[in-house]
């Protein structure tokens, strides 16, 4: 893969060369000896140049390292189809595409830059070093800014549907929900012309989701009306499910108690979080004793939906409230409230600190704090009924 810069055609495979010398605690002078000269080996290193086939040949077998025409092809065409698949938002079938290949036999090549970009996608690592910016193409280059979260660059270097769901999933993590929904909608549409529906499905659950905590009851169900029947016919039963917990989990916010309590009362193999909302349920319903029931199952579980460790502080917290009708004069119960909200700000999606704002202000306003009220709304506006 070349990519033109201020210096010329920068290759990827001079990169490789310095690497692998360095790795191998070589010398210029002792890798090119007899078959090119030290200052062309160096801008053959720093991209100034570009080796001729016969030399990079000889470079690359002293090295260790294959490489022929054949090889580059292959690697490429390899490429090739797993941008299709991150583009589409394949990514599990990325994943084992990549998976079946021994990916070292092509380091030598100049495709292997974009294998290497691939594998972080599928690992969901974080982005390469960037000093081998200057050996990206435009394509790839995108793909670099997503991974370092600089999605809003992504989109103006290589604007397709991937690339503005992006965009709207790093808002939606940010809390920026009308910028998320608007990204989304972009990116929605361009799937639909490009066929890709697995992009189509994120964008329609994740903009439901950003109604959710908007509280945006009619445009919510019409989003997820719509990632319902492409969920159905993918048969992802795993979107379903998430579908009715966020839907069941927003009736609690707005107060339908009965409706969340009958869905998460329901549930044959809850969750961790599920037995969790379904203890909020039961607090505000006065179902005390089952409300206790879930509490302790839920603590003899293991989770991997957030950090066991804050999952268990969640539980605790309503616990408490169960346990004690007049929790709202105990300073112990607000510092465990204070704790469990700021680290839902700090350490998970902005929608666990909406959904327990009511419980924030509960308090403030029980303990005459209304300073800090009025701050917990301007940091959240338009998030409490």
């Amino acid at each position: 893969m070349e990519r033109t810069t201020r210096n010329g055609v920068m290759k990827y495979q001079g990169y490789v060369i310095a690497r692998e010398r360095l790795r191998n605690n070589w010398s210029q002078e002792g890798l090119c000896k007899g078959i090119c000269t030290v200052s062309y080996l160096s801008k053959i290193e720093s991209g100034k140049a570009m080796a001729s086939d016969q030399i990079l040949c000889l470079l690359l077998a002293r090295l260790g390292l294959q490489y022929d025409a054949a090889l580059e092809a292959e690697a490429e065409d390899l490429a090739v189809e797993g941008f299709d698949m991150v583009f589409a938002y394949r990514l599990d079938a990325l994943k084992n595409l990549l998976e079946k290949q021994d990916l070292l036999r092509f380091r030598a090549t100049d495709a292997s830059l974009n294998l290497e970009l691939l594998s972080a996608v599928a690992a969901a690592s974080g982005p390469l070093d960037p000093a081998l910016e200057s050996c990206m193409d435009v394509r790839a280059l995108a793909l670099q800014r997503v991974l370092q979260n600089r999605t809003d660059e992504a989109v103006l270097l290589y604007p397709n549907a991937y690339t503005h769901l992006m965009v709207g999933l790093s808002a939606y993590e940010t809390g920026h929900f009308s910028k998320a929904v608007a990204g989304f909608e972009r990116a929605y549409e361009l799937a639909a012309r490009e066929g890709a529906i697995r992009i189509m499905l994120q964008c329609k659950v994740f903009a439901g989701n950003s109604y959710c905590n908007e509280k945006d009851l009619a445009n919510m169900e019409r989003c997820y009306r719509v990632a319902r029947r492409i969920a159905e016919d993918l048969n992802d039963f795993d979107i379903l499910g998430a579908i009715s917990y966020n839907i069941a989990s927003t009736w609690i916010e707005v107060g339908n108690y009965e409706e969340a309590y009958h869905y998460f009362s329901k549930l044959e193999q809850p969750s961790v979080m599920s037995l969790h909302k379904l203890a909020i349920c039961c607090e505000k319903t006065q179902r005390l004793a089952e409300g206790l029931e879930a509490v302790k199952q839920a603590a003899s579980m293991e989770t991997d939906e957030i950090k066991p460790d804050l999952a268990k502080q969640l539980l605790s917290l309503v616990k408490y409230r169960l346990e004690h009708f007049n929790y709202l004069q105990q300073e112990e119960y607000g510092a465990l409230l204070l704790d469990c909200f700021q680290r839902c700000r700090n350490e998970l999606s902005p929608g666990y600190a909406i959904f327990h704002l009511p419980w924030m202000l509960e308090w403030y306003k029980a303990t005459r704090q209304y300073k800090k009220a009025c701050d917990l709304l301007e940091d959240f506006p338009a998030k409490i009924n």
